[in-house]
């Protein structure tokens, strides 16, 4: 990393403490940034307008090759406005620290020693842009719980200017995806299992503690693939709860290509997996019992039963045409009317449901075609878990997010291996004596259908849940 007074554009004044009758919290923001010139820009508008601003706003630019720190600099210096009666100060500083080993975690600790005397860090991606309110919400919520050691806001996607079917499909998914996530976590009492840096606040006693417990230089580490899902354990680990906030919004950069979505969400699950499995990375060790982990084991099972049950049904229908036993039972009806039913709720807790949302649930279709996708990611991660597969999978996102990448697309080799299994187990099938193949119909089936009871059950269950009042 480069020397800083090189590349600083301002310079952060330390401010006299207030006397403890006059104090107000302070909020340092941090922005890391890598190529975000088409998004910075709003990002920093989004900032500047809310209505509690951050006392700073340091832009940590590193490893740009576009022009970020052109764009930044615009709003360098001091910013003053009147909020409801209110006066509101904050004053942006863009730093460029150059070529950066260490990516966003570099960039994150490097904003942190600048904020490290402040009450709280404000984490904000370089593609994130909130509701005007939403640095008041945060603040509010943990300033009224010394407890709280940092909470994330409601994650959603603006599906608005969308280029194409494919970027509509993929973002009503993804959508979709949040909302459901999002719910989960208000629903177990606002326990927020992951604090994504996106958009989200942490107490700097909490991110101190975590230095100062886990023997750390810094609040983030690069021994994870996902550096908030681990911070987000350390934190808990210390004693401090994570939360999800109830009101503050903010909208995430979404993947509008397979293979930027396929590069994003093997990443993730590719860092889950390290986290969920002892001593996989560096020397972190796995903490598979953290409560903060519990989600993320039943999400992976769940995906696990998703993937298994539609291999089976598909094989099963095959090997029942080419036998000509096939019966038509409209009871297999009932899984996909339950599923849409839930997808449909879930459209409907988004407090900005577009007609798009509600067609991607009510047609059923286009969110089977998205699980079809997650399956794809699920596979991949796993896969590159039990191979000991060691690969730059921040490189490889960034790489697909600007269109780069391998001619053939990665996403689909677990796809066209299940078609192969398939074909492999009908190949098999047809082997088989006349009565053998009506044995392996009939128990193929019967355990289909009672694992799809099971599964059909859970989902009516989540159905008949009640939201609460809460809204994603």
């Amino acid at each position: 990393m480069q020397d800083v007074d090189s590349h600083v554009l301002h310079t952060t004044p330390r401010a006299a403490p207030a006397p403890a009758s006059l104090y107000q919290a302070t909020v340092g923001c941090v922005i890391p940034a890598y190529n975000e010139s088409e998004t910075l820009a709003a990002v920093l508008e989004s900032l500047l307008a809310q209505t509690r601003l951050p006392d700073v706003i340091h832009v940590v630019v590193n490893n740009t090759t576009d022009d970020s720190v052109e764009i930044a600099a615009r709003y360098a210096g001091l910013h003053h406005r009147v909020v409801e009666g209110r006066d509101e100060t904050t004053e942006v500083y863009v730093h460029d620290i150059g070529e950066n080993p260490d990516k966003k975690v570099g960039a994150l600790n490097y904003g942190f020693a600048l904020v490290e005397g402040m009450d709280y860090f404000l984490g904000v991606d370089g593609d994130t842009t909130a509701d005007p309110r939403a640095v008041e919400h945060l603040l509010g919520e943990i300033a009224s719980d010394g407890r709280i050691g940092g909470i994330s806001a409601i994650y959603s996607i603006d599906d608005s200017d969308l280029p194409g079917p494919l970027a509509k499909f993929l973002v009503a998914g993804q959508r979709q995806q949040f909302a459901s996530f999002n719910m989960q976590n208000l629903l177990r009492g606002r326990q927020m299992a992951v604090l994504g840096g996106q958009y989200s606040i942490f107490r700097i006693e909490a991110l101190q503690r975590v230095i100062t417990e886990f023997h750390q230089l810094t609040p983030w580490v690069r021994d994870s693939e996902i550096e908030d899902s681990l911070l987000s354990l350390q934190i808990r680990s210390t004693g401090y709860l994570t939360k999800i906030s109830a009101s503050a919004r903010a909208d995430v950069g979404g993947m509008t290509t397979l293979r930027s979505l396929d590069a994003q969400q093997v990443k993730w699950n590719v860092g889950a997996v390290d986290l969920m499995w002892p001593g996989q990375r560096g020397d972190t060790q796995g903490q598979p019992f953290h409560p903060n982990l519990r989600l993320r084991w039943f999400e992976n099972f769940s995906m696990l039963l998703n993937a298994l049950t539609r291999f089976w049904f598909v094989t099963l229908l095959l090997c029942s045409v080419i036998f000509g036993a096939l019966v038509f039972n409209p009871i297999w009806f009932v899984p996909p009317i339950i599923a849409t039913w839930l997808n449909l709720r879930v459209a409907h807790s988004m407090h900005d449901a577009s007609a798009r949302d509600y067609l991607f649930a009510l047609l059923w279709l286009p969110s089977e075609l998205y699980i079809w996708a997650r399956i794809g990611h699920f596979v991949r991660a796993w896969t590159k878990f039990f191979s000991g597969s060691e690969t730059d999978n921040w490189a490889l996102q960034a790489k697909a997010e600007s269109g780069g990448g391998r001619g053939l697309s990665v996403h689909w080799v677990p796809h066209v291996g299940m078609l192969l299994a398939i074909g492999t187990c009908v190949t098999v099938f047809l082997q088989l004596s006349t009565g053998w193949r009506s044995n392996v119909l009939y128990v193929g089936w019967n355990i289909l259908a009672i694992t799809t009871i099971l599964q059909s059950g859970w989902l009516l269950i989540k159905c008949l849940r009640r939201y609460r009042g809460f809204t994603v």
